[in-house]
């Protein structure tokens, strides 16, 4: 195993431990999408068949639309007791180990690996695969399954492509250019069922998320000129709708839509936490602003758990984006 927080690892020395080891656990970040989960199914479902032991670990539940992935009944919060001393951790899509959550066991640095392209990432593994232009972690894992040989079956194929469709959001963010849209259609010649995907990710919505969304429109603020759009989702909102919090996940980019706004923050104050979803059309940077906050992510897509109340993380994000330029 290469020891190096400066030097990032090649696609080669990657390859080479997953040839090495013996099992392995993939590892999503709390709150999953599908590219932590799908980049971590597709690694799995490569490695098993050259007789590895594979185990998915998780946190939190797998969200609804994303148990039609292949292997997804395989998560789990826990991992058997008898892991060989060597297992190979495979954190993917997270620029911290704290972001896999509380549950997570300790863990020798020497037997993780960071598999990435979130910019500042923090190079916590042993092996530090971060590729900041790649548009998902799943395209990552792609590189390193065709260096490894590992044939692309349908199921990796479908799972490497909800990475990616997840996201470029459907394929209408700016990190969707022509090489995503190469990878993608190689991925279908594969047998990754886009429809399926499209349908789970994008167009199977509860009507309670339609309700939900419709309040929290009803509700928005603009400021800054237009410049600015921001909304809450809070716990009695959920019980009025029957709503829970994956049903607030498109609402962020409904505000993002607003003809003029710039930047747009969705404010989750529920389950005793105030989360907060940033998305910007371009030219404010909006994962400086999470940082600068204690979170992380993309320059157009970031997010941040605000240690404080409400009105506090609004004011915070005000701040921020002033300091940005907004």
């Amino acid at each position: 195993m290469i020891e190096s927080k400066q030097r990032l690892a090649t696609t080669a020395e990657v390859v080479a431990e997953l040839r090495a080891r013996r099992a392995f656990v993939m590892v999503s970040h709390v709150k999953p999408d599908g590219d932590t989960l799908g980049a971590g199914l597709a690694l799995g479902l490569a490695l098993r068949p050259l007789g590895k032991r594979v185990y998915y670990f998780q946190q939190d539940p797998i969200p609804r639309n994303l148990r039609f992935l292949p292997d997804a009944d395989k998560v789990s919060r826990t991992v058997p007791d008898d892991l060989p001393p060597d297992t190979l951790w495979v954190f993917c899509d997270m620029s911290d180990s704290s972001r896999a959550g509380e549950f997570l066991p300790p863990i020798a640095r020497s037997n993780m690996l960071n598999v990435d392209h979130h910019l500042k990432n923090s190079h916590f593994a042993a092996l530090n695969y971060i590729l900041e232009r790649e548009s998902s972690t799943g395209t990552c894992v792609l590189r390193l399954l065709k260096e490894l040989g590992a044939p692309i079956t349908p199921p990796i194929a479908t799972a490497l492509l909800t990475t990616i469709m997840t996201d470029t959001g459907g394929f209408m963010h700016s990190n969707t250019n022509a090489e995503v849209l190469r990878i993608s259609a190689e991925m279908m010649e594969r047998g990754a069922d886009k429809d399926l995907i499209t349908n789970e990710i994008f167009a199977n919505k509860r009507f309670a998320a339609i309700t939900l969304v419709g309040e929290a429109l009803a509700t928005a603020h603009i400021e800054q000129n237009g410049r600015f759009c921001w909304s809450v989702v809070d716990d009695a909102m959920l019980v009025r709708h029957g709503a829970d919090g994956e049903d607030t996940e498109e609402i962020v980019q409904h505000l993002r839509s607003v003809e003029g706004v710039e930047v747009a923050a969705l404010f989750k104050s529920f389950e005793g936490d105030v989360r907060v979803s940033l998305r910007s059309n371009g030219r404010v940077n909006v994962q400086s602003i999470a940082a600068a906050l204690g979170g992380g992510g993309h320059f157009r897509a970031s997010g941040l758990t605000y240690p404080g109340s409400l009105p506090a993380a609004i004011e915070a994000v005000r701040a921020a984006l002033r300091a940005e330029g907004l």
